[in-house]
């Protein structure tokens, strides 16, 4: 039976292992709230799972532990049990899907788990899990709908109202839907006062349907880079808790999620990954209702793969007006392209990368297309630099 009590011993288990994250003042990331952050990217393994994992392998039997454990994951989780099961000297199998960041297998590997690259999304490593558990009666560690799992992820709610007892509203990331099960279960056990909103990724917005549509359900795909919450199905017993204890759950798409991100890193000095900047997207795009109130945003991790970051930097940038590309046509002939970047340079921007071009079939035999990557201090510098080129006689294609 599911009960504040079962928390509240996760709490005590948990202890030896965990870091303590405590809440960070974010004044500038969404202006008009008091907004805080819990920051379980800095959490062991980087990412709040180790919470439920921990809390689940240590409720095992020894024969259970005898067996070994094993695990699907989208990486965040893949740590978690692989730690706990080192620590337990427990041996431990995880089916990752094959498109997880690297650093997220490779951390896996150094825990000491055994590593099972599966070709899909989570719900592909899902299945493979299952078919290697029914094999080798390996224990299963869910990532998300078991009790005690969620118990260990309800810690954080705990945690949040322990040191701040005023908070409003706590935003929480959902995939699968444990850790807000959890979290919202612990927080409207102690303070039914408190909203307790939840945020998906619109590319894989399985609970936000299920919750709307009041049925379970499993998406035909998924589609976004926050690959953490990247989920067909959501749990059942998450559903069933989300239904009772979760007051919204809102979607933002993945150039919100990115510019989160850019904010997070230039602001804050944290990187998150995707999972973990949705709940601060959906404050920043203005998802919730949160003016005036005292926010606690649940930054779930911050695992993610440096090649993906740059990208995602990029993304941010292009969304904030501060990366502009633009392309003009031109006369072909000397003395152009010097005076549009004398245009440029008179407005402050700086130009990053230049193309040419002469064959394209859209323009006239006479003329060129010059296309430009600009760096802008925002969208009001942008459209300045537009405003200038067009002043002058030229013509913006895109």
């Amino acid at each position: 039976m599911f009960s504040l009590d079962k928390i509240y011993q996760a709490s005590f288990i948990l202890k030896k292992v965990l870091h303590r994250t405590e809440l960070v003042a974010a004044p500038k990331l969404v202006p008009g709230c008091d907004l805080y952050l819990k920051p379980e990217n800095l959490q062991v393994t980087g990412s709040f799972k180790v919470r439920g994992a921990y809390y689940k392998i240590s409720q095992l039997s020894d024969a259970e532990k005898a067996a070994g454990v094993i695990a699907c994951s989208a990486g965040n989780h893949a740590q978690g049990v692989a730690l706990a099961a080192r620590e337990n000297n427990i041996q431990a199998t995880i089916c990752i899907p094959a498109g997880a960041p690297i650093s997220k297998v490779e951390a896996t590997k150094s825990y000491g788990a055994e590593v099972v690259l599966v070709k899909g999304v989570y719900d592909d490593a899902y299945a493979k899990a299952v078919e290697i558990q029914q094999q080798t009666g390996k224990t299963f560690i869910h990532p998300y709908d078991d009790e005690d799992v969620i118990a260990g992820q309800g810690t954080i709610g705990l945690e949040i109202l322990e040191e701040m007892a005023d908070v409003d509203t706590v935003v929480v990331p959902i995939g699968g839907g444990g850790l807000i099960s959890g979290v919202a279960y612990a927080v409207k056990a102690l303070n039914p006062n408190v909203k307790v909103y939840g945020v998906q990724a619109a590319g894989a917005p399985s609970m936000a349907r299920a919750i709307r549509e009041h049925q379970q359900l499993t998406l035909d795909s998924v589609s976004t880079f926050a690959d953490g919450i990247a989920v067909k199905h959501p749990g059942d017993i998450t559903y069933k808790m989300c239904e009772q204890y979760v007051d919204e759950i809102v979607t933002v798409t993945d150039d919100e999620i990115a510019t989160a991100i850019l904010a997070m890193i230039e602001q804050q000095k944290m990187v998150a990954e995707g999972a973990g900047a949705v709940s601060v997207a959906a404050c920043m795009f203005h998802k919730l209702p949160v003016d005036g109130k005292k926010v606690v945003c649940l930054v779930s991790g911050g695992n993610i793969d440096v090649t993906i970051l740059s990208r995602v930097i990029s993304r941010g940038l292009l969304m904030e007006g501060r990366l502009v590309n633009l392309t003009l046509a031109l006369a072909d002939k000397p003395g152009e392209l010097n005076h549009v970047s004398d245009i440029i340079a008179s407005t402050g921007a700086n130009i990053v990368l230049v193309r040419h071009s002469r064959s394209d079939i859209d323009m006239d035999i006479n003329s060129c297309f010059l296309s430009l990557q600009m760096e802008t201090r925002n969208k009001a510098h942008a459209d300045e630099v537009r405003k200038a080129l067009q002043a002058a006689g030229y013509k913006i294609v895109k």
